[in-house]
């Protein structure tokens, strides 16, 4: 399982990740994924094991359901409106929800280690959303770094997975550590 992330940190940091299209593939394959993209095309392909998102839809989620996709990591809080009932749309799909809340605050390198360790419980696709994907690479971001030790890689890794206005953030934390 760890062999996925580490493989999933790497396909990040190499730019190994494409956007399929309809004269090549049938599918999306990056890390993050374009859902609308996903919904018109009916497929998705997990960059070893795992996508990135920002919010779902109902649409989508059944696309990722029909994918193989078996979880769904959902980091929103509470208080913020998922526009429909997630948890009950993604069992009735036959998909786990975990809701792990992460606000800003959370970016943190324990966050970042639990995320982790609930990813490698799984050996199918799994999902890893928020509002937009953010916070999802902030914590990629932090994973990267506790691996590699590198600013520069946890960055683009964390920019694959989504990371942008939480990047200031970041950092503050790396140079926390």
């Amino acid at each position: 399982m760890m062999k996925r992330l580490t493989w999933v940190l790497c396909l990040a940091l190499t730019g190994s990740l494409a956007v399929a299209d309809d004269a090549n593939l049938s599918a999306v394959s990056t890390l993050k994924a374009d859902l609308k993209a996903v919904t018109e095309l009916g497929q998705v392909q997990p960059v070893d094991g795992v996508t990135t998102a920002g919010q779902p839809d109902e649409a989508s989620l059944k696309v990722f359901a029909d994918n193989g996709y078996v979880a769904v990591i959902d980091l929103r809080t509470s208080s913020e409106n998922r526009g429909f009932d997630e948890p009950a749309v993604v069992e009735s799909l036959g998909m786990d929800y975990i809701n792990f809340p992460i606000g800003r605050d959370g970016v943190t390198f324990e966050n970042a280690r639990t995320l982790e360790d609930i990813l490698v419980r799984y050996d199918q696709p799994v999902l890893v959303h928020c509002a937009s994907a953010n916070r999802v690479g902030a914590l990629f971001a932090l994973n990267t770094f506790r691996h590699t030790e590198d600013t520069e890689k946890a960055l683009e890794a964390g920019r694959a997975a989504g990371l942008t206005g939480l990047e200031s953030t970041v950092k503050e934390v790396l140079e926390a550590k």
